[in-house]
């Protein structure tokens, strides 16, 4: 069914269902809440061009349908991008005019005491996180990412899954999640669209005139598509803790047929790529507490390759005379551990103020032991007026891409952020984003991406 069709319906229902709370807020059976989110940016160079438009209307829903059992969903209805109109085709078409779209987040049903007075089952489409550190998370590796907004660290989207918890006792439970079908990532839009594409690298004397690229998407069976997890969790000397292992697959594709083929005389050729998805195991364990009033946390997650990851380069168009194919085999990931962490605290001050610091070791998007950068990141706000208004002057981070030459891989984040809060529910958000770097980390390159950024939320 067309999302045109579906906005009708779903509006309708949203409407009933509004209706209905009225009709049983005093019995607390419905509740329906929700947002409404405009996200506007700008860029602060040349003729400011907008870089991000979005309008985003967030409905939530929550039954319970009995004592043991619960209903919840969550929907975007979103206005984002900005109209690409081309032709006079194009303004017949709404869809280009107008651009929407519509996205289930959430949708799914709990039972409680299911079987055994201890356990709870969920199933539906469900949000999984996992990890104690603050939006990145090493662990939280069952959800697919969702990297649309390259700037909204730790968004992922919901899984259609199968997960329960078995209560021990208050203080220790289990946790077994099984995902029938594998969901890669969605990339950046946008401005950002590329931020995350490899550099090609050619040999001398070849120049890149086209690229193409084809998904090999694993097969849709039990043993190909599948992902599951399971996690130990528990409370012991005033910290939470928890032990993890995730039976999955990189949701970040990795090039592993390349062919290249001649065009011209002069050194210009294609490239086709083959992209595939390897599977992996991830061992994770965080703890979180608190330390003299400090808040700390630690999180790390062992990736181990269930294979290594070969890349092989089809280089027989070039060599057209040769008897037998020419190709050349890399190695682009070790079957071996790698190790990505993240160590952070904060510290609420008695005048308003609160200060947060994490270091992170490797990003969503790098793998293998030698390709792991160092990110640091810090914030400071105060609050004033009885917190109605917050001011982060100090928001943003700095990564290190080679200690060996800092000078020439590195890059700075500086998001200075102020918020007022006009209402309870209405807040108002004025912030920078300011990139700087040298390198081939992702930060350095949104260095010519610098904007203003204007976001308004309203909540009911």
């Amino acid at each position: 069914m067309k999302v045109s069709k579906l906005i009708p319906a779903v509006m309708l229902i949203l409407f009933i269902s509004i209706n209905v709370v009225k009709a049983q807020d005093d019995t607390g059976k419905l509740i329906l809440s929700g947002e409404l989110l405009t996200d506007q940016r700008f860029l602060l160079k040349n003729d400011n061009d907008w870089a991000w438009n979005e309008n985003r209307l967030t409905f939530k829903s929550y039954k319970k349908i009995t004592e043991n059992s619960k209903f919840y969903s969550e929907i975007w209805l979103r206005n984002i991008g900005l109209p690409n109109i081309n032709t006079s085709a194009d303004l017949y078409n709404k869809g280009i005019t107008d651009p929407y779209n519509l996205e289930i987040r959430e949708a799914y049903v709990q039972l409680y005491g299911f079987l055994s007075k201890n356990l709870d089952v969920k199933i539906g489409r469900q949000r999984i996180a996992w990890g104690t550190a603050d939006e990145l998370n090493p662990t939280d590796n069952l959800n697919p990412y969702d990297l649309e907004d390259i700037l909204d660290f730790g968004r992922h989207r919901g899984s259609d899954a199968v997960s329960f918890n078995y209560y021990f006792n208050s203080d220790f439970s289990l946790q077994g999640v099984y995902i029938p079908l594998f969901q890669p990532a969605n990339m950046p839009v946008g401005i950002f669209a590329n931020v995350l594409n490899p550099t090609v690298e050619l040999p001398q004397g070849l120049t890149l005139k086209d690229f193409s690229d084809q998904i090999n998407m694993p097969k849709y069976n039990l043993a190909e598509s599948s992902v599951a997890g399971v996690k130990f969790k528990g409370f012991a000397a005033g910290f939470d803790f928890s032990l993890s292992y995730v039976w999955g697959r990189d949701g970040l594709p990795v090039s592993t047929y390349n062919t290249i083929i001649p065009v011209d005389m002069t050194g210009g050729v294609n490239i086709h790529s083959d992209l595939s998805f390897y599977r992996t195991h991830i061992f994770g364990a965080d703890l979180a507490g608190s330390v003299g009033g400090i808040g700390v946390w630690a999180e790390a997650a062992a990736f181990l390759p269930e294979n290594n990851v070969n890349m092989t380069t089809d280089l027989s168009a070039l060599y057209p005379m040769s008897p037998v194919p020419v190709t050349v085999d890399t190695t682009i990931l070790k079957k071996e551990v790698y190790l990505k962490f993240i160590l952070g605290a904060d510290y609420n001050f008695a005048d308003g103020s609160y200060l947060n610091f994490q270091y992170l070791h490797g990003f969503i998007n790098e793998r293998g032991n030698d390709n792991l950068n160092d990110y640091f990141f810090i914030r400071f706000q105060k609050k004033f007026f009885e917190d109605k208004l917050s001011i982060a002057p100090l928001s943003g981070g700095f990564i290190v891409s080679d200690w060996n030459d800092v000078k020439n891989n590195y890059a700075i984040i500086y998001v200075p952020e102020i918020s007022y809060m006009a209402t309870d529910n209405a807040e108002i958000t004025l912030s920078s984003a300011i990139f700087d770097g040298k390198g081939t980390n992702i930060f350095a390159n949104l260095k010519d991406y610098n904007m203003l950024m204007l976001k308004f939320k309203y909540s009911f």
